[in-house]
């Protein structure tokens, strides 16, 4: 039996955007072994109600215990709004999501307490890193805005286009307007539109990436509960699951990733108990 430091951490997402996660954790974790779950036959999450949310959420993590991960990190901000809590009760390994560590480095960076939001309808609609940053400094002012059409640009692989820059001007000049000086990049599809943000932006604004602050976290959570590998002789290694077909998952990971992971696995997903 492995030692419990040695399992792999468990990683899922509604579809590909958690590949940016993914990309930090091997940055920030590259002694840890991976297993990434996409749940590409039902993404995206950010259209669906909170109660499908959470069901949804469950069967994914139920998934990763059962490949034996020793925790779990949810790499959806969807998700992390809206069932986080659900998957601390149900589950015994640590849980973690991308919503708090983005919070705690919006408030650390922030020079005027003036903090933008950007995310799915589902994460805006929650208001989760609102409330989490109005916990935590309630000087701050918030000013979040809905971004529906970044996620499919993405996934088109528009990410140096003019009409991506068009879209990002509308999302944004009104946020700039309220003169914010912290933009919180709330969904993981988003980090790879950096430059493009950055082109719209300037200079000014400190983009909060939620990938790499949630790989940041989960380093020092595990290190503080013990979890983390030990070294090894060996690579460590990515074991990707989806759960729709491989193809166009395999030709859009290299966007995302800059590492070498095995061929893509079909799965269907257990039922949670109470879940239906």
């Amino acid at each position: 039996m492995k030692p419990k430091n040695n399992l792999p951490i468990g990683i899922f997402d509604s579809g590909i955007g958690g590949l940016t996660v993914v990309r930090q954790m091997r940055r920030i974790l590259p002694g840890e072994d991976l297993v990434y779950l996409g749940d590409t036959a039902r993404v995206p999450y950010g259209t669906k109600s909170p109660e499908t949310v959470v069901r949804f959420a469950c069967e994914d993590a139920q998934f990763l215990v059962n490949e034996g991960v020793k925790a779990i990190v949810v790499a959806c901000n969807t998700a992390s709004a809206w069932a986080l809590s659900a998957l601390e009760r149900a589950f015994s390994v640590p849980v973690f999501g991308v919503i708090l560590p983005g919070v705690r480095l919006a408030l650390k960076r922030t020079g005027n307490n003036r903090i933008g939001v950007i995310g799915t309808n589902a994460t805006i609609r929650s208001q989760a890193y609102t409330n989490g940053i109005l916990a935590r400094n309630d000087e701050a002012r918030v000013f979040a805005r809905a971004c529906p059409l970044l996620v499919p640009l993405v996934e088109e692989g528009w990410l140096n286009h003019s009409v991506t820059d068009s879209v990002l001007h509308v999302y944004l000049d009104p946020l700039l307007s309220r003169r914010i000086d912290t933009l919180v990049l709330g969904c993981t599809h988003y980090p790879l539109l950096k430059p493009s943000m950055r082109r719209v932006v300037g200079k000014g604004v400190v983009l909060i990436d939620s990938a790499e602050s949630c790989a940041r976290f989960v380093r020092d959570r595990l290190e503080t509960l013990g979890l983390l590998a030990r070294m090894r002789r060996r690579k460590s290694w990515i074991k990707p699951f989806v759960t729709d077909e491989t193809v166009r998952f395999e030709a859009m990971a290299g966007r995302f990733l800059d590492d070498e992971m095995e061929p893509a696995h079909k799965v269907d997903l257990p039922s949670f108990p109470g879940s239906r």
